[in-house]
């Protein structure tokens, strides 16, 4: 990567936000600082010392740090100056970049696919695309697809700097020449071999938060989502590791729908302070740990077309970019594109994404050695009926499991099948209270003015796990 910077202004918001993206997609970066033809000539070494220093401070916590830093005037005197001005440190600039540059292996194999920066027509000869191949190679009179305009094409010619060739790899500069077709409708894009690029209405990703974004993640907010050449709107809905798998290693080229995964509220950071309380509003214990990897579910305004595997980046576009704020918000992977306009009904429930849901109540009375009554674990209005056969916790050690409603008024019974110990017999019973008359709607039992009421309460509690993607909103209790 190569970042430049204005030598008279030194660092800007854009120019942050390039360094983060820098940091994202590239191992390693160069430090142009351009307009130094602008700087007094007496003061000029000093000044761009001054500014070198200022950037390597600025790289000490990045990757990039001890970059080198090189000063040039790409275009002495402006825009406006003659051409006869020669830029002035640019030999110099193409010797840095040729001796950092590791020149990668190239695979021809594997599906063709293209990068497309420009596009314009010949008359008489066709439609020009030219760009880099990103994987597989190409030859005269292959197919070619155009994704964004749902067009397939032939390759008349090929040049590689002005030069015709019959064929070309990954890693090559190349303008392809297909069957005509208006280049206005393709500015920048893609173009593969036919039928090898999937069309996605929504995404599985891993996600990093970029740790330079101010705000939180949650789960239903919107961010620009860029992949590719194409920014949408993305909701998100983010997930991470069921409890007991916090420590999995990361896995970042596929997504086991196998597992299942926790619901969160929002992103939990590992560096927060108040990761306890992220903890918290996520559903999961709070025990001031944070998954090794997390997820987030995208569903796209409008459907984009990328390969598997491919960078993403979230952002907030719309802030103000004269603030001093960092816009872009995350980063990941594309693991699983969705393909299916109706996603919703056919791939999520597939998807074993759960909220953790947890209710606490207290024992009003005992009935006999093996039930209880208890109140104070759901509302008036609630069915219970649904509620039956789910296993409750006594605080005294018990395990219950909920029998029936028990009046009209949000009390159940708890049939206990272990029976209530002697110690908890005695907490439950050590204080009798009179109940001159049985609570409303309540089922009233003969000759008994005297009901057994706890000196101290005993706590109930109800836990039980929710499938967000469940159509039938089941509760389901491990065994």
């Amino acid at each position: 990567m190569m970042l430049v910077i204005d030598v008279t202004k030194g660092m800007q918001t854009q120019s942050a936000e390039c360094l983060v993206i820098g940091q994202i997609a590239c191992q390693k970066l160069i430090v142009v600082l351009n307009k130094i033809d602008l700087l007094p000539e007496g003061k000029r070494r000093a000044a761009i010392d001054r500014m070198a220093k200022k950037m390597q401070r600025t790289l000490e916590n990045t990757k990039f740090r001890g970059a080198p830093v090189i000063p040039v005037a790409a275009k002495p005197g402006g825009p406006d100056a003659p051409e006869t001005e020669a830029p002035q440190g640019i030999p110099e600039l193409i010797e840095l970049l040729t001796s950092q540059i590791s020149i990668p292996t190239r695979d021809p194999s594997g599906p063709f696919l293209m990068s497309v920066d420009h596009c314009f027509s010949i008359r008489g000869q066709g439609t020009v695309m030219t760009g880099t191949i990103l994987s597989g190679s190409v030859s005269l009179g292959d197919s070619v697809e155009i994704p964004a305009l749902k067009v397939v094409r032939k390759v008349k010619s090929l040049q590689m700097f002005h030069t015709p060739v019959s064929s070309a790899m990954q890693g090559d500069r190349l303008g392809v020449c297909v069957t005509q077709f208006d280049p206005k409708l393709l500015e920048r894009g893609l173009v593969c071999a036919p039928e090898s690029l999937r069309t996605v209405h929504a995404a599985l990703i891993s996600v990093e938060k970029i740790p330079y974004f101010r705000g939180s993640l949650q789960t239903k907010a919107k961010f620009h989502i860029t992949v590719g050449h194409e920014t949408v709107m993305g909701r998100l809905m983010f997930f991470s590791p069921a409890p007991d798998s916090l420590d999995r290693e990361p896995v970042l080229d596929s997504f086991d729908f196998s597992r299942e995964y926790l619901f969160q509220e929002q992103y939990l950071c590992p560096a927060a302070a108040d990761a306890a309380e992220a903890d918290e509003k996520a559903g999961r214990a709070s025990a001031g740990r944070c998954p090794r990897q997390q997820w987030a579910l995208v569903e796209f305004e409008k459907p984009v077309t990328c390969p598997r595997l491919c960078l993403v980046i979230g952002s907030r576009l719309d802030a103000d970019i004269h603030a001093n704020t960092c816009r872009l918000a995350f980063h990941g992977v594309l693991l699983h594109g969705l393909e299916d306009k109706n996603y919703t009904e056919s791939a999520l429930p597939t998807l074993r994404v759960y909220k953790l849901k947890q209710k606490h109540g207290v024992v009003e009375r005992v009935l006999d050695d093996h039930s209880v009554i208890g109140r104070s674990l759901f509302k008036k209005e609630t069915n219970i009926q649904l509620f039956v056969g789910l296993r409750v916790h006594l605080s005294t050690g018990e395990l219950g499991v909920i029998d029936s409603a028990f009046g009209q008024s949000g009390k159940f019974k708890v049939h206990i099948p272990g029976g209530l110990s002697p110690e908890s017999k005695k907490i439950l019973t050590s204080t009798l209270k009179k109940r001159g008359r049985a609570g409303r709607g309540e089922a009233a039992e003969p000759e008994e003015a005297e009901r057994p009421e706890p000196a101290q309460p005993v706590g109930l509690s109800l836990s039980f796990k929710r499938y967000v993607f469940d159509a039938h909103k089941r509760m389901v209790q491990s065994p």
